[in-house]
């Protein structure tokens, strides 16, 4: 293999690289400008197709971008082949970069932080709310890798749309922590201003005691006597809309 050749590249970077698994998360990264140096597909004209009816703003990019292999190569660079049978390697943004952008102030949206959160697929569904309402980033606690390779494809490429990290709870970014938990005030009656530290327990065990002490505010959602609690995701989406409908929000068309 010559050092063009794509799965050459592929198997140079794997190691330290983002793999963007599927046309969604291509998709996605590459809208947000993520730095992607190689990009393989099993089906290259069904790929530019899909490009074409449903993101014709990348499909020019793609072009030039996508290599077709053969189906077995890719999928044996996945660890779950992607039904559109594309993937793609991108740059990962820099620790620094990310840091200083989560502690910028004043902000125009909150920081969602979840604490020692279990579940990769939630993680990544927490991140494309936080993309998809303009929150200035996501940051976890705790063991779970936030680029993990199922939080990415959980997440559909938008990593790359927000700030994505991993912090200790000593060094979450600054804002005024408002902490959900069963014990907290109706969130209905709480505005949530755009420097908000939104902090969420884990599905097993809630909020750890650090983060609890850490909290300026405890919030609660409103919620049916004898259900024990809602799924991580629904209530990071719940939480961003209150703040989008009460806050200063930017209007998301």
């Amino acid at each position: 293999m010559s050092a063009s050749d794509p799965l050459d590249v592929w198997h140079r970077l794997a190691g330290t690289s983002v793999l963007l698994d599927g046309f969604h998360a291509l998709k996605h990264a590459l809208r947000f400008g993520a730095e992607v140096p190689v990009a393989v597909t099993a089906d290259r004209a069904a790929a530019l197709a899909l490009a074409e009816e449903l993101a014709p703003d990348v499909r020019d990019t793609l072009d030039a971008l996508l290599a077709e292999v053969p189906e077995p190569a890719y999928r044996g660079l996945v660890p779950r082949p992607h039904p559109t049978a594309v993937a793609a390697l991108a740059v990962r943004p820099s620790r620094a970069a990310n840091r200083d952008r989560l502690a910028h102030l004043p902000r125009t949206a909150p920081v969602v932080v979840l604490d020692d959160p279990r579940n990769l697929g939630n993680a990544g569904a927490v991140i494309r709310l936080a993309a998809g309402f303009g929150a200035t980033g996501v940051v976890t606690t705790g063991t779970l890798d936030p680029w993990h390779p199922t939080v990415v494809r959980g997440g559909a490429g938008l990593h790359f749309a927000t700030a994505v990290e991993r912090l200790t709870v000593d060094d979450l970014p600054p804002g005024p922590v408002f902490a959900l938990d069963p014990e907290g005030d109706d969130i209905r009656h709480t505005k949530l201003p755009d420097e908000a530290v939104l902090a969420f327990g884990s599905e097993r065990s809630g909020l750890s005691a650090g983060l609890r002490a850490r909290a300026d505010h405890l919030v609660a959602l409103p919620m049916r006597p004898q259900v024990s609690s809602y799924n991580l995701a629904t209530s990071v989406a719940m939480t961003l809309y209150h703040w989008s409908v009460t806050g200063s929000a930017p209007h998301v068309p």
